[in-house]
Order: C-alpha cells, then sequence, then structure tokens
C-alpha cells in the first residue's frame, strides 16, 4: 500500500485531544485516520446502495410478528429466543 503524506488544518484543541485519545487507546493517530475515512466511505457506498434501490417491495424483510404476552421485556426476548432456537433444532 502506497502511503501519501498530507496537510490539514484542524483546531489545535481538538487535535491535542484527538492525539491523547489515540495515545491511550495505544493506536497510531495514521492508522485512526484511515479508519475514520473508511468508516465513511463504506457509509458513503451505504447511502449509494440505498438510494439506488428501486422499489421497497424489491427489499422486503420477511418476519413473523411477536404479540407481546405482558410482564418484563427480558421475559420476551427469553421466549423467542426459545422459540428460535426450537425451530433451528
Amino acid at each position: 500500500m502506497v502511503k501519501v503524506k498530507t496537510s490539514i488544518y484542524v483546531d489545535k484543541e481538538l487535535w491535542e485531544k484527538f492525539k491523547s485519545h489515540a495515545s491511550k487507546n495505544g493506536i497510531e493517530i495514521t492508522q485512526m485516520l484511515e479508519e475514520f475515512i473508511r468508516d465513511e466511505l463504506v457509509e458513503d457506498l451505504l447511502d449509494q446502495m440505498t438510494a439506488d434501490m428501486k422499489s421497497p417491495r424489491d427489499y422486503e424483510i420477511d418476519f413473523e410478528p411477536v404479540e407481546s404476552v405482558g410482564g418484563l421485556v427480558s421475559e420476551l426476548v427469553r421466549v423467542m429466543r426459545d422459540e428460535r432456537n426450537n425451530s433451528i433444532s
């Protein structure tokens, strides 16, 4: 991979906080910036792909609704997991 050297202007206080954050996490600043850039490019690509979808019908998600029986959410999640496990087994 070929690297290029570049110059940017960043708020001094923000840059110091960023360097400190990278240092605390044991990550080189260059590596962290590259990850941020990649993440931004992926988000842009996903936005473009979503915009290119012809119609919502082409990408329907098939699922079975679950009726709440009351009680705690954790109990409902447990029931849903058990049902899924039983259907897989």
